[in-house]
């Protein structure tokens, strides 16, 4: 089942008196469920798309319905409102607060929920084991390697269990040994915990651990050769 339609969405900047257009008419579908790579040069605004599916951006023209809600449509405050409870979102530079511990940075987005304190702490607990850092558990940034680093991202995007978990080069810091292991760590989010994945990159062989690839070139979105148009796109 399609979980996030993307209907013929442009983005345009304005750069003094150039428009810059990263997205012209992007059609996807992704279904419930899917691990979803989404590579391109750098520049070819794979990035913009991300982010505009996250909620983060808005939109030039065209239609995005993630889980039934038109988020176009949605003003700034609501906007961020469905993002703390649909998103969980991965960075590629871990984006953690230096001076909270693995376990607080963790529990960050379950604070913008209505949640008991004991429901953020199972909650938590869960996180952090699904990415084997129980031990790390009252650890700073400072006391972790980078990769330790971005178990704890992962576990704060899939904390709240949300409706898709979006990542963007979340290898592109980090070592080939340590690269592997987060990418089999988003294998085992995708396939264990069934969470909804896209993941930015511009490394083939990271992005050839998803399940489903696609290419953005030149503004275009392509999968197997053709454009997602025109592809024949997977559908509820």
């Amino acid at each position: 089942m399609s979980l996030v339609y993307v209907t013929n969405v442009t983005k345009e900047y304005a750069n003094g008196e150039e428009m810059i257009r990263p997205l012209d008419g992007v059609s996807l579908s992704i279904d419930e469920g899917d691990f979803v790579s989404l590579m391109g040069a750098s520049g070819s605004g794979k990035s913009t798309l991300l982010n505009l599916i996250a909620g983060i951006d808005q939109v030039t023209s065209g239609e995005i319905v993630v889980a039934g809600t038109d988020i176009t449509k949605l003003s700034r405050g609501k906007l961020a409102d469905w993002r703390a409870a649909h998103i969980g979102y991965i960075f590629q530079t871990h984006n953690l607060i230096p001076v909270l511990t693995a376990y607080e940075n963790v529990e960050l987005p379950l604070l913008l929920l209505p949640m008991s304190g004991a429901e953020r702490r199972k909650r938590v607990e869960i996180a952090l084991e699904a990415v084997d850092l129980t031990s790390r558990v009252t650890h700073y940034p400072r006391q972790m390697s980078g990769g330790q680093e971005q178990r704890v991202g992962i576990a704060r995007a899939i904390v709240a269990n949300p409706t898709v978990v979006v990542a963007d080069e979340p290898t592109g810091s980090l070592d080939d040994e340590t690269t592997e292991q987060i990418l089999q760590l988003l294998e085992r989010v995708n396939n264990e915990l069934s969470m909804t994945l896209l993941m930015v990159t511009h490394d083939a062989d990271a992005g050839s651990r998803a399940k489903r690839k696609i290419r953005l070139e030149r503004g275009k979105l392509m999968e197997n050769g053709k454009d997602t148009k025109t592809a024949q796109l997977r559908t509820a």
